[in-house]
């Protein structure tokens, strides 16, 4: 082939691309199917016009066409992944749901008392010889010390009768919490657990949340017990 029918094919292949670069600058966004479409165009100018003593290695084609495979492959994945955090999201709405109304145990200080007592809990990292309960009133006054005694890992409820530590029986209302586990002479990680009542639950973009009244916003994972 000539100098010059190699040169008008050089220039008949850039100009497809150029032509498919300019339609493609005019729009914001590309689609899995407009690539696709763009480089079959282009791949059938190139077979159409390449020079006859030099065509396209087989290998370079095959090379092309598994490029716009896996393009395909990989939009297809995110769209199925998509769906699948959506439908997760959905479930979780409707299981969180099914709890308004019931009570939850979450992280917390506090333990309300009523003339039925007062509910709470203690979340131990592991198994504990000696766990006792601090609890104060508004003012922060030790009014009860609670020896639960030797609890499992995990979450360990208790309840108290409102008896303070002089025999009194403590008014009705907000009282603080702490907690201090230990096994032999080593202290346990441990955490106080707080009773609420699920008001409501909120779905945003940040996912799905229980409305606990004064205690705010929990998440579903924050939850450790539900009654």
């Amino acid at each position: 082939m000539t100098t010059g029918a190699t040169s008008g094919i050089a220039g008949t292949t850039q100009s497809l691309i150029d032509s498919v670069n300019g339609t493609a600058s005019t729009k914001t966004t590309s689609t899995t199917a407009d690539t696709q479409d763009r480089f079959l165009k282009l791949l059938t100018t190139q077979l159409k016009n390449q020079d006859p003593l030099n065509p396209m290695d087989n290998a370079q084609l095959t090379s092309q066409l598994a490029q716009i495979s896996t393009v395909d492959g990989i939009e297809r994945l995110n769209a199925t992944l998509q769906k699948l955090v959506s439908n997760s999201v959905d479930a979780e709405a409707m299981q969180a749901a099914s709890l308004v109304g019931h009570q939850v145990m979450v992280a917390g200080s506090g333990l309300h008392l009523t003339d039925s007592g007062a509910v709470g809990g203690v979340d131990l990292g592991s198994a504990a010889d000696s766990v006792t309960l601090t609890i104060k009133d508004s003012n922060g006054l030790v009014i009860k010390m609670l020896d639960l005694g030797s609890l499992e890992a995990g979450t360990n409820n208790f309840t108290w009768d409102g008896k303070t530590d002089s025999g009194a029986q403590a008014v009705n209302g907000a009282y603080s919490l702490s907690v201090d586990a230990k096994r032999g002479t080593d202290k346990v990680a441990a955490s106080i657990l707080q009773l609420a009542g699920v008001v409501s639950v909120n779905r945003s973009s940040q996912g799905v949340t229980l409305d606990l009244g004064q205690l705010g916003l929990a998440k579903m994972s924050d939850v450790k017990q539900i009654f």
